[in-house]
């Protein structure tokens, strides 16, 4: 039975979570206004494996989001995965940030749901998944418009969901297949099982050459001449 360490930390939400076969045995998080990563990562790993009653030495696996997110999160939470992966000699999962926020929501047949982390002014991280939770369109970075989304307006229901589901709500709000879920944040809740399933199929990343998926500096704005 994997018993697997799960890190979250693509934003403000510090979360550590301990799966066994998939199944969530142990979780903290704490979600702040501030990031509080490189405080309180280590302080929880050692609370959710006391929880457990477990060593760091019964873990199999040590799961990390990949991001998009925070740079600094992200930094914060694969440096300590792959120490941990090191130390221990086990290997390194990476979860997807904007899958992992996918699986929080239970879908009727034919809709489709959008997670939507919020980047800087009108932009946003996001990814597209049908009712299975499969994913049908990848992560992209993009500025909403009024034309956001149009390929699935559709579906039976649209669910955007993440802290940049409310700058969608202003533009898209008119859009009445349209649900929005501002207050849904990437957890390490749901981690555990989509590491399980990484675990049993063996895809494991390379924990030298390892990086996360930052997607940051995507648009290049440049002043209008006059």
């Amino acid at each position: 039975m994997s018993k697997i360490l799960c890190l979250e930390t693509a934003t403000t939400n510090c979360s550590v979570c301990v799966a066994a076969a998939g199944q969530v045995i142990a979780i903290k998080e704490e979600n702040t206004a501030n990031y509080s990563h490189a405080e309180q990562l280590h302080v929880f790993i050692d609370d959710v494996l006391e929880e457990a009653s477990l060593k760091l030495s019964d873990l199999d696996a040590i799961a990390v989001s990949k991001g998009p997110g925070s740079y600094t999160g992200l930094r914060i939470g694969v440096s300590a995965a792959k120490g941990l992966c090191f130390s221990l000699d086990i290997p390194l999962i990476s979860i997807p940030t904007l899958e992992s926020m996918a699986n929080h929501v239970t879908l009727p047949e034919g809709a489709v749901v959008i997670p939507v982390l919020d980047a800087r002014r009108m932009e946003v991280y996001s990814a597209v998944f049908d009712a299975n939770l499969n994913e049908i369109r990848e992560t992209k970075a993009e500025i909403i418009d009024a034309s956001s989304f149009a390929a699935y307006k559709t579906a039976s229901q649209v669910h955007l969901v993440g802290n940049g589901a409310e700058k969608c709500m202003a533009i898209l709000g008119e859009n009445k297949n349209f649900q929005f879920d501002p207050s849904l944040f990437p957890s390490a809740m749901e981690m555990g099982r989509l590491a399980h399933k990484k675990f049993e199929a063996g895809q494991f990343e390379d924990v030298a050459y390892f990086e996360p998926f930052y997607l940051k500096d995507f648009i290049i704005q440049t002043k209008q001449k006059s």
